[in-house]
């Protein structure tokens, strides 16, 4: 089964009011695993960036305005998700951006059923607790702690391990490996469940998109989080 993890970046909360997609990043599952294969663009809005959704994902004007419109990468970005599920994090907000885009440029529309809402169904699974991305997080013990903006594409990475767990976690055949510390707090019975990746996974950014993250991150100045982190 084919599945598209996916994430947007906007200016805004509407598109309504005038608000465009800046970012756009899915990953693809085949029956609930990574392919490794990836979809991944920024885009020119045509419009100012506002400072509120600038602090949210560090988007500038200047840094987008080199970027493909929305209309020159629909055609690949419907090709790529075809007729698979899309799996979204408050799946209402992207596929409103996401149609308003599309038929903007006359590409049609994503129905409403082609989409699982993971904001939903943690709410239904841990009602009364915080279902955000990060508190996700924090609950499946999976390592966020590079997230310091959100991003379209990380986001994605990050949605496709919580979704996973969301779905009833790994089957015994696909568990990664633990430590010996680990397996000495399970055998004692610990109600504590850690998870480590025994190995750091590949980073899925294409060369192009490294470079433009890096000349992206380049205006942010010397002071910035992001300098700290190597892709």
């Amino acid at each position: 089964m084919r599945e598209i993890v996916l994430d947007t970046e906007t200016t805004g909360l509407d598109p309504n009011d005038g608000h465009r997609i800046v970012e756009i990043g899915g990953i693809e599952l085949w029956n609930r695993l990574p392919t490794g294969k990836v979809y991944h663009e920024y885009i020119n809005p045509e419009r100012k960036m506002p400072s509120e959704a600038l602090a949210v994902h560090g988007l500038s004007d200047a840094f987008l305005q080199d970027q493909p419109v929305f209309s020159q990468v629909a055609q690949d970005l419907i090709t790529f998700i075809g007729k698979s599920q899309l799996v979204i994090h408050n799946a209402s907000f992207d596929i409103k951006f996401l149609n308003w885009e599309l038929q903007s440029c006359n590409k049609g529309l994503i129905p409403k059923h082609q989409a699982t809402d993971t904001l939903s169904m943690a709410r239904k699974k841990f009602p009364g607790s915080p279902v955000s991305l990060d508190a996700l997080c924090r609950r499946f013990n999976i390592n966020n702690s590079f997230r310091k903006l959100h991003g379209a594409l990380l986001d994605s990475e990050i949605l496709a391990e919580v979704y996973l767990e969301l779905t009833g976690g790994r089957q015994p055949n696909l568990e990664l490996a633990v430590t010996k510390e680990i397996q000495t707090k399970m055998s004692n019975k610990s109600d504590e469940t850690v998870r480590i990746r025994p190995n750091p996974l590949p980073t899925l950014l294409t060369k192009e998109e490294k470079k433009a993250h890096e000349t992206f991150i380049s205006q942010l100045g010397e002071q910035a989080l992001w300098m700290k982190i190597k892709l």
